[in-house]
């Protein structure tokens, strides 16, 4: 028999469970719509100042001893036993592995462990046992049986460490649990990562299929918990929120309560989308032979007069690219007179570019705009070698690469800005509308340029676009990233949401700096006469002032607006009085305007 085994066991573990010097502590769970505490989950500890007494070296010990059984049994009974010496009427989570779930059931009956949980004074309804190790399970159809005959006794069930890779949907179909732990992987530093949460955003359309209530698990920070808070992810559980103490708690830490108090919106990390997807995949890469080192120059010849679209061949060291030839550069030298004759049996290494573009096949499109760029012009004209894992694979030409980030750059504008990766017009509303539900009092600032346009045609869409991502560092630097909101409208026209105090401040430094550097993206002679002369709308040439920039800002009070679209509109309206004044911020009040 298993008790056997802990009354002769020599190891440590089995000496602790003897003499009883296990105990629980307990951790809250807590409701992230209002901070307040929803149930606890008693967690076991050893002896303090003690080798085992962490959690996970007691486990480490459970499975050296072979005690694996025998010590979960131990820490379900320790745990049930407190709470209900406690007189704690809350609901209690406590662990227990799929494999002894079944096993405790097969032993005891549904009966007779309802009357065990009852006997410690802990009523069945206010149980939540939290399943463990159910990877292991290879009956999944009975583990859904012992689930079933278990919770028709009145307790609830909840799935441990759900995305931790071992995690298995069809589970959740067949236990349709009342609650599933977000594993802490894609909780900690939310915040800035946006693929952790559109991970957890698929998992609340889950969620709501099955009718799940959902655990975010290690939530550490205070950024952390106001983004899902706002997610609407239904309860937390962290250190942030309150450490396993031997007590439950009344109320979470001082700290988290100030941040579920404070009605301010978090600013979700955003997907940079005109890179997502864009891929060297995508590009059809040509499978062009290659030449060796010592390849001549007729031989060289000959691959290209065998293959009359080739733009250019690599030179491949074994299986290692080291340079690339022009097809254009070296047939011009080849048809030469007499150069056959003299050159024919020479390497052809004496015409290679010994720095090639190397790019990898999942190398992102936008990384590799450097070559559309670049001031060495061979890059465009020989284009790049294709390599997997270092070793060649084939040739991209520069007019591929330019289809392909015109491409994902357009695909990605409606979410994101191809120029400055902003935010485009759709995460721009998406957050206004979150603004707007919250209640929170915000302030709308819509930026626009004084005299671009001149600008523009005078020096050139690069130099235009360069003046635009000033705009775009500037409105950046001089915010919040947790709570301030940054978008790119399109053109010149930008967006920021402050919830931020010293918002007006903020933005009078947007104004004076770019003042301050958008006077060195114009020539001296511009410089020294205070602007250009250019041509109008109506093609009449005349003086234009140094470019400024012009904000105009919305208070948002609360109840005020309906929707996105209507703050957008008085945003632009304050934009656009602030372009008559000139530069600098013009700041509305309801129906008032003044200049600040």
């Amino acid at each position: 028999m298993r008790s056997n085994s802990v009354r002769r066991g020599r190891g440590p573990l089995a000496g602790l469970m003897r003499g009883n010097e296990l105990y629980p502590v307990f951790q809250p769970i807590v409701s992230l719509r209002d901070g307040s505490i929803f149930s606890h989950e008693a967690l076991i500890r050893g002896p303090k100042n003690t080798s085992l007494h962490a959690p996970d070296a007691l486990l480490a010990a459970a499975a050296h001893e072979s005690l694996n059984y025998e010590f979960e049994n131990v820490c379900v009974t320790v745990a049930l036993d407190r709470w209900g010496t406690l007189l704690e009427s809350g609901r209690l989570f406590v662990n227990v592995s799929a494999e002894v779930l079944v096993q405790v059931l097969k032993h005891c009956g549904r009966d007779a462990l309802m009357d065990l949980i009852s006997g410690f004074g802990v009523l069945p309804r206010m149980l939540v046992l939290e399943i463990t190790e159910y990877e292991r399970v290879a009956d999944m159809d009975h583990l859904a049986s012992v689930v079933r005959e278990i919770r028709s006794a009145g307790v609830s069930l909840a799935l441990d460490d759900f995305g931790d890779g071992r995690s298995s949907l069809r589970l959740w179909s067949q236990l349709k649990p009342e609650f599933v732990k977000i594993d802490k992987y894609f909780t900690k530093d939310i915040s800035q990562h946006a693929d952790k949460l559109k991970t957890i955003q698929a998992l609340q359309q889950i969620a709501a299929v099955f009718d799940t209530a959902l655990v975010a698990e290690g939530i550490e920070t205070e950024d952390d918990l106001r983004v899902l808070r706002d997610l609407g992810i239904t309860y937390g559980q962290g250190y942030f929120l309150g450490r396993p103490a031997p007590m439950p708690r009344e109320q979470i830490e001082e700290e988290a309560l100030d941040v579920m108090r404070d009605r301010r919106v978090a600013v979700f990390p955003e997907l940079r989308r005109a890179s997502h997807g864009g891929s060297l995949s995508r590009l059809a890469v040509v499978e062009a032979p290659a030449v060796g080192p010592s390849a001549t120059n007729d031989e060289l010849a000959s691959v290209f007069l065998a293959h009359a679209n080739l733009h250019a061949v690599a030179v491949v060291d074994g299986t290692r690219p080291v340079g690339i030839i022009n097809r254009a550069g070296f047939m011009n030298e080849y048809s030469k007179l007499y150069y056959r004759e003299v050159w024919g049996r020479k390497p052809c290494m004496a015409h290679a570019n010994l720095e090639p573009r190397l790019i990898e096949r999942d190398h992102n499109v936008d990384e590799l705009i450097g070559i559309l760029t670049s001031d060495d012009q061979r890059y465009l004209a020989d284009g790049f070698i294709v390599t997997d894992n270092g070793r060649y694979e084939g040739l991209g030409t520069g007019e591929q690469l330019v289809r392909s980030v015109t491409e994902t750059r357009i695909e990605a504008a409606r979410h994101a800005n191809p120029l400055t990766f902003l935010p485009g017009n759709i995460p721009i509303s998406q957050h206004i509308d979150r603004l707007l539900k919250s209640g929170v009092e915000f302030v709308a600032c819509y930026a626009d340029l004084n005299n671009f346009k001149p600008f523009n045609d005078q020096y050139g869409y690069w130099r235009g676009d360069e003046m635009i991502r000033l705009v775009a560092r500037l409105a950046l630097a001089h915010c919040d990233p947790q709570r301030d909101f940054v978008g790119h409208v399109g053109g010149d026209d930008f967006i920021i949401l402050y919830q931020s105090a010293d918002w007006e401040s903020q933005c009078r430094r947007i104004v004076s700096e770019f003042a301050e550097h958008a006077v060195e993206l114009f020539d001296m002679p511009a410089r020294e006469a205070g602007g250009i002369h250019a041509e109008d709308r109506h093609g009449v040439s005349r003086f234009f002032p140094m470019t400024t920039i012009s904000i105009g800002a919305v208070k948002i009070h609360r109840d005020e607006y309906a929707n996105a679209e209507q703050v957008a509109s008085v945003a632009a309206r304050a934009k656009h009085d602030a372009k008559t004044y000139g530069e600098g911020l013009l700041v509305r009040e309801t129906s008032d305007f003044s200049i600040r």
